[in-house]
């Protein structure tokens, strides 16, 4: 497990820079923390790190915006408005969970995964590559972001 601290947005955006440069085609990454945590900020790093050019906002009411034109397609799911698994099923979200092509990015995530992902909840027997990460604001301009890969 890893621990940075971020103390602006941009250098939020540049880890996620560093991890859509990075990016295998089929990574999960499962995001955790408050409102305004800097969610949305790391997936636009992300995007920029794969190369996609057009602007990125949270789909709290759309449920899933999907980005081409990078070098892998980034589904960014928000998980916010549903409750449980089951809407999150009849939403047809459960495919983006487990080997997506391209990379899918889960805000709320703990609404599919539970607080502590494992291979009883699914991930790492079924996701190829798969990466949980925690948000934390610690204050007005600090973010602690802890994160770990999980599967393959």
């Amino acid at each position: 497990m890893a621990t940075l601290i971020s103390h602006n947005p941009a250098e939020t955006e540049a880890l996620g820079e560093q991890w859509g440069r990075d990016a295998a085609n089929g990574l999960v990454i499962a995001l955790t923390g408050d409102l305004g945590a800097g969610k949305t900020q790391l997936v636009k790093g992300i995007a920029r790190g794969l190369g996609i050019e057009s602007g990125v906002h949270s789909p709290t009411f759309t449920f899933l915006n999907e980005y081409r034109g990078g070098r892998l397609t980034l589904f960014h799911l928000d998980l916010y408005r549903l409750e449980t698994r089951q809407q999150i099923i009849g939403a047809g979200l459960e495919d983006y969970f487990y080997r997506p092509d391209g990379i899918a990015v889960i805000e709320w995530a703990e609404r599919w995964f539970g607080q502590a992902p494992s291979s009883e909840a699914g991930v790492p027997g079924r996701a190829g590559n798969y990466r949980r990460v925690q948000i934390e604001v610690r204050s007005e301009t600090e973010r602690r972001i802890t994160y770990e890969n999980l599967g393959a």
